[in-house]
């Protein structure tokens, strides 16, 4: 059932435990969207790096387990579905798009009724944390079989809403503030072989170019920043929203 995280989960210790540990970030484009995927694990013992990557999100996708004693354990006091929702909410994350997983695994297949039981509860808990449900999309998916992720499945024909890459497509476009100063939270800071520390975060406010000169809080450490990339590829500039690596003169990740 790992086929899709695969994608994501690389490194070798996920592998093994078959569960997302660190935030992993990865590139897709849509039709209308350059999206960057930070999955944020559904663990609960690592619960720290699922909010350092959650609140860099402009729109939360919740994935939430249908199947008969997965969904139940989610949605309960302390089940993850709740955690994250709040969460997301309290981090500032205002869009959402609810999954309902693993629907070729309820009980029949594909279950219209168990689908229609999950958004009710979860739209009453979402309400409560503060979303307008009315505005969330919920999409009945199968990640294993890949139902409703791209394409539309004849197995949800009950279904009339968007897929979940159209959900994608909907998200409305949050303001950028480019014309601001520069402010970019840092996520970590990489030492690299042959080319130095790399603080890695999303640019929030402003641009950050090579050859400007940045100041690091609460240290007040100033120094040139030498390079900016985003997925490995070399930008002349990162705006807001961008995630960004960016290497700095003389500085050690120590500073």
């Amino acid at each position: 059932s790992f086929k899709y995280a695969w994608v994501l989960d690389k490194l070798k210790a996920e592998r093994e435990r078959g569960i997302t540990i660190d935030i992993a970030l990865w590139k897709f484009e849509t039709t209308k969207y350059y999206c960057t995927v930070i999955d944020a694990p559904g663990h609960r013992d690592f619960i720290k790096n699922m909010i350092t990557g959650t609140s860099q999100a402009d729109c939360a996708v919740l994935i939430i387990d249908s199947t008969t004693g997965g969904f139940e354990a989610g949605i309960s006091k302390d089940g993850q579905t709740r955690e994250h929702a709040l969460l997301a909410f309290t981090l500032g994350v205002r869009q959402m798009i609810c999954c309902c997983n693993k629907m070729d695994a309820t009980t029949p297949k594909y279950s219209k009724a168990r689908y229609d039981e999950i958004v009710k509860e979860v739209s009453s808990y979402l309400k409560k944390v503060g979303y307008n449900p009315d505005k969330i999309p919920f999409v009945p998916i199968s990640g294993f079989e890949g139902d409703n992720m791209i394409e539309r499945s004849t197995n949800l024909d009950w279904y009339k809403g968007p897929t979940l890459l159209e959900a994608l497509d909907n998200i409305s476009e949050p303001k950028r503030p480019s014309d601001k100063p520069l402010r970019l939270p840092l996520q970590d800071v990489y030492k690299i072989g042959g080319i130095g520390t790399v603080p890695v975060g999303r640019v929030e406010t402003g641009t950050i170019k090579p050859g400007m000169v940045v100041t690091f809080g609460p240290t007040g450490l100033t120094t040139e920043v030498k390079s900016v990339e985003m997925h490995h590829e070399a930008l002349t500039e990162g705006l807001p929203g961008d995630n960004v690596g960016f290497n700095v003169k003389n500085v050690a990740v120590k500073d």
